[in-house]
């Protein structure tokens, strides 16, 4: 099927077709069959499918004829909102969008705006309005905050990765900013997942939505080959260090729980002369963009990332990822090892499991409906015990006494409620 026949408009689709052509797209994918007419329709949507699976241009095409179509006004509005939760995410839409909007009839203005960088620049942008603003929620309500912004006139609002975004902590901000905006809009929500929270906020949020759900197929599922090896919790950057040497790896993202731990594990594989640097949220935006650059060019042959890097971006050839501390849940671990094994290449995904996290690794084994056999590295034979539970540590945003303060799930109908 060509994207002639999805419903496009005939002063919008010559423009559209060529930037598609450009951008390599020569048939639209199945998320975006699904859901572009269902978008032009005015419907609201509620699509799942899997990274890489062409989700950006399922709903930036069809918001780009609806904002070209719109009549001209002499004050630019923000139409459009499109919601992420990381730097580089905002990055990769506000792109995608900008090349499919080249050859339109006018000017089509989008405005990236996200934390970790100076406002003023953005401030700045953003004189004279912006037909589609990408945002990550802080430095949304910030912008909001200081008048140079305002959504109140909002017509479509995109939540892109949205599971992510209650993942990392931005439920409190995103209930905020969907208090101010316009009771009557268009609600779509993109993600790989839709776990019970996204799940509670979309049934009380969308209407009558177009459900979506796009399961890769099984002969096109990425040829990932998965490790779990046994250590001693303290043996687990010379075990590192001995697979990086011995296994010969040439780029390596490895996976671990904290800021601090990332920092601290970089530091160790410096001093055993391997190029390393951490990647997390705390850096600056500057720090990120050089750190993924030198990464993709080989001039760094590790990086040690918390979970803010294991969505929305694709490191071409990434022949391993090595979880050094397990993720929280069974979804991020999917997610993890999913930056490895792409466009076709096949990918090697290691899990270092410790005692004190045998039992967690059990679970992720049993809700991804896994078996992979442990191993031991001769000469790191493990020696602690294992335990028969494992808790993860609270996250820092899990504060307060349980029982006595609103769950995710009552903050998610308050926020709904008050923007309905």
């Amino acid at each position: 099927m060509p994207f002639s026949s999805l419903g496009f408009a005939p002063s919008v689709l010559p423009a559209l077709q060529r930037a598609l052509k450009e951008q390599g797209f020569a048939a639209p994918s199945e998320v975006q069959t699904a859901a572009i007419p269902a978008i032009l329709q005015g419907r609201d949507v509620l699509g799942s499918a899997q990274t890489g699976s062409g989700k950006t241009a399922a709903y930036a095409l069809p918001l780009l004829q609806q904002i070209v179509l719109a009549q001209p006004s002499r004050v630019r509005r923000t139409q459009t909102l499109v919601i992420v939760p990381t730097r580089e995410l905002a990055v990769q839409v506000g792109n995608a969008i900008n090349n499919f909007a080249k050859y339109l009839p006018h000017r089509v203005k989008v405005a990236v705006v996200f934390g970790g960088v100076s406002i003023n620049p953005q401030m700045m942008h953003l004189r004279g309005g912006a037909d589609i603003v990408v945002a990550t929620p802080g430095r949304l309500l910030d912008l909001i905050g200081s008048n140079a912004l305002g959504i109140a006139q909002v017509s479509t609002l995109v939540l892109d990765e949205a599971d992510r975004l209650l993942d990392l902590g931005f439920g409190e901000e995103l209930g905020r900013i969907l208090a101010l905006l316009p009771r009557q809009r268009q609600n779509l929500f993109f993600s790989a997942t839709f776990p019970p929270d996204i799940e509670v906020l979309a049934s009380s949020m969308l209407h009558e939505p177009l459900r979506i759900e796009v399961l890769p197929e099984p002969e096109t599922a990425p040829d990932i080959t998965q490790r779990a090896i046994q250590v001693d919790t303290t043996r687990r950057t010379q075990l590192l260090r001995h697979l990086i040497a011995t296994q010969k790896w040439s780029r390596v993202l490895v996976f671990a729980a904290t800021q601090h731990a990332s920092e601290i594990i970089a530091v160790k594989l410096r001093t055993a002369g391997i190029t390393a640097e951490p990647f997390h949220g705390a850096l600056s935006q500057g720090k990120r963009t050089q750190v993924l650059m030198d990464f993709k060019a080989s001039r760094l042959q590790v990086v040690v990332a918390t979970d803010v890097a294991a969505r929305g971006i694709d490191i071409v050839q990434l022949p391993v990822v090595v979880n050094y501390d397990l993720p929280r849940s069974a979804v991020d671990y999917t997610h993890r090892i999913g930056r490895t094994g792409r466009a076709g290449e096949s990918g090697l995904a290691v899990s270092l499991v410790t005692a004190p996290m045998m039992a967690h690794w059990k679970l992720i084994e049993k809700r991804q409906q896994l078996s992979v056999q442990l191993e031991q590295v001769e000469g790191f034979e493990p020696t602690e015990a294992v335990t028969e539970q494992a808790e993860l540590p609270a996250s820092p945003s899990n504060g307060g006494i349980k029982g006595l303060r609103p769950s995710k799930k009552d903050k998610l109908r308050a926020a709904a409620a008050r923007a309905s």
